[in-house]
């Protein structure tokens, strides 16, 4: 491994580290909120078994929960705040990726700028939920 690879490793290592551990954080902090009782719930604890096992378009019928990018309007429920702390933590790789690409960029590392470029696309879409199926 060049010295290259190594500090462009290093980099992406860092970020990962303190995207990931930031991450957590505001996962358990969340999580402290939901279970203490800090805010109210949109489904109440003691109503979640009876959901389970019910398909998700059966549980968004019958709960009235939020699909798609709907759920952010929530955020002031526990239960909701724990699923957009998720959600945060999700965007530690994009983060990582948009964080390296300057470099690639200034050291004309085009095969790994379009790599990443073309990852942060993917995730970008996919979260954009353009090709999401109806329903």
């Amino acid at each position: 491994m060049t010295a290259h690879e190594r500090a462009l490793r290093e980099l992406y290592a860092r970020w990962l580290d303190r995207a990931s551990k930031a991450g957590f954080a505001l996962c358990l902090c969340a999580f402290i909120v939901y279970a203490g009782g800090l805010l109210p719930s949109y489904l109440p604890a003691s109503e979640l078994p009876r959901y389970w096992g019910l398909p998700v378009s059966r549980f968004i019928a019958l709960t009235n929960m939020p699909h798609g990018w709907g759920w952010m309007r929530f955020l002031g429920y526990g239960d909701v705040l724990n699923l957009g702390t998720v959600a945060l933590l999700a965007l530690v790789t994009p983060v990582c990726y948009a964080r390296v690409l300057p470099r690639l960029f200034a050291e004309r590392d085009w095969l790994q700028v379009a790599l990443a470029a073309a990852q942060l696309l993917v995730l970008a879409v996919a979260a954009s939920g353009l090709l999401a199926a109806p329903g």
